[in-house]
């Protein structure tokens, strides 16, 4: 079956590819493995130059890359040039603290000198979504570089155009091209690469069953994992927010492409005396934004990525108002079976409809009515994902007890949630673990080595293990 470039604004296929045969793909990780016994031999200068390079072209080719996303995925060409420029600064971030962030750390112990050293595992297998085809890649792919480790991307099957784009970038900045390749490959290679023990490790952006499917593969075979998956983030408005502010930057956050992102805010918990004014302005604020081609300029939201993708949030947004809850803004389809899903806000939800315990993937404000601080914290760990959280209230020190409290990888008082070089990134419970980004991403895909070296030849003391 052929990977297919589709547009979901015209709902024409622009190009097919054939996909790679598992004779190939083996070929190309023989490749990446001899690759992976040469790549950490170089100088973490000569890898910074390397990614430097790479951030410089993603400057560069920012216009053509954000049409690439504009084409396969229906973002809005000014959001896919941020993005580019994004990747571009994630590059440079490593390239200045790689180094810094892998030096041997000593220890103070009985020998002579003992530190912690950190060296890379070797193959690193990406499996990443289409909703950020660059950032979720360069995101992985920077820091694991940087460490000494070789990449091999199975990018969604939906982007194929962005993968080879990106290959491409590395490519050309003067990375050995078997450090890092894009594998047009289904998702029956991804058991079969990491059964292969030149595959050290495994990281995967995805749904929730995506990520539980390649984690039980990876168990098996006894592969280190990183999982970001799913999320259903809160976005806590407590009565003496900045309401205003708050309710714009909402729209903003719940919008955030098309509504498609794992850390963008879809639940909306709100203190009860200014819930109706809340909603009145959520809804002015998202009957604001402007639809069109995803390749204009003053487009702010495209279609959603897939046809099916809409269908299936429609249903869940019909299952939600059969269920109690009630209908503020009626957006969605304009008919089965297009991508296009205008802004939907739903009120009135509670425990036991889908809106309340489900993850809606598009652009449905799901809006929860809190009593007072407390149960706005209760409402927002009441769910099984834990990925992102905002709180927005004038109280900063109030902001910060609640963020302490909050069951999330990440939580921003008085602002949207978002992913940035210098913090960690990542989630508990069912949004995954492990984290990428910061000081923490880079040492995912090391081997954190003990060395103790003797103060001179001595017999054995030891008496345990």
């Amino acid at each position: 079956m052929p990977i297919e470039s589709y547009n979901p604004y015209t709902g024409r296929v622009l190009k097919r590819f054939r996909p790679f045969s598992w004779a190939k793909t083996a070929r190309i990780l023989g490749q990446a493995h001899a690759a992976a016994a040469t790549w950490p031999a170089t100088t973490f200068a000569h890898r910074a130059e390397v990614l430097r390079r790479a951030g410089a072209l993603l400057r560069e080719r920012a216009p053509e890359l954000a049409r690439l996303m504009a084409l396969e995925m229906g973002k809005p060409v000014a959001d896919g040039r941020a993005e580019a420029l994004k990747c571009a600064t994630c590059c440079d971030y490593y390239a200045d603290h790689a180094e810094e962030f892998l030096a041997d750390e000593p220890v103070a112990t009985n020998a002579g000198r003992s530190f912690i050293s950190h060296q890379p595992l070797g193959v690193v297998l990406a499996v990443m979504p289409w909703n950020f085809p660059f950032w979720q890649v360069v995101r992985f792919a920077a820091p694991a570089l940087m460490a000494g480790n070789v990449g091999l991307l199975k990018h969604a099957s939906n982007v194929p155009q962005c993968a080879l784009a990106l290959e491409k970038i590395f490519h050309d900045a003067g990375l050995p091209p078997a450090c890092f390749r894009a594998l047009l490959i289904g998702s029956d290679l991804i058991e079969p690469l990491l059964a292969d023990d030149r595959v050290r490790a495994v990281t995967l952006t995805g749904s929730e069953p995506a990520g539980a499917a390649v984690a039980a593969a990876a168990g098996r075979y006894i592969k280190k994992t990183v999982l970001e998956l799913g999320g259903s983030d809160p976005f806590i408005v407590l009565a003496d927010a900045d309401l205003a502010l708050a309710a714009k930057t909402a729209a903003q956050a719940r919008m955030l492409n098309a509504g498609q992102s794992c850390i963008a805010a879809k639940r909306f918990i709100v203190e009860k005396p200014i819930l109706k004014e809340f909603v009145a302005q959520l809804i002015t604020h998202l009957l604001a934004l402007r639809t069109g081609d995803p390749l204009a300029e003053d487009t702010q939201y495209g279609p959603m990525a897939r046809p099916d993708l809409a269908d299936e949030l429609a249903q869940q947004v019909a299952d939600s108002v059969a269920q109690g809850a009630r209908l503020a803004l009626a957006g969605g389809q304009e008919r089965p079976g297009t991508a296009l899903f205008r802004p939907v806000v739903l009120t009135h939800v509670r425990p036991g409809q889908r809106a309340y315990h489900e993850e809606f993937f598009g652009p449905v404000a799901l809006v929860l009515e809190a009593k007072d601080a407390a149960d706005a914290v209760r409402l927002a760990n009441d769910s099984r994902f834990g990925l992102g959280a905002s709180v927005w209230t004038k109280d900063l020190a109030k902001g910060e007890a609640l963020a302490r409290q909050i069951e999330a990888g990440a939580v921003f008082v008085n602002s949207l949630v978002k992913s940035m070089p210098e913090l960690p990134f990542g989630g508990i419970k069912k949004s995954g673990y492990g984290r990428e980004l910061s000081r923490l991403g880079i040492r995912e895909f090391v081997n954190q080595k003990s060395v103790w070296i003797g103060k001179a030849a001595a017999p054995a003391d030891a008496k345990t293990e």
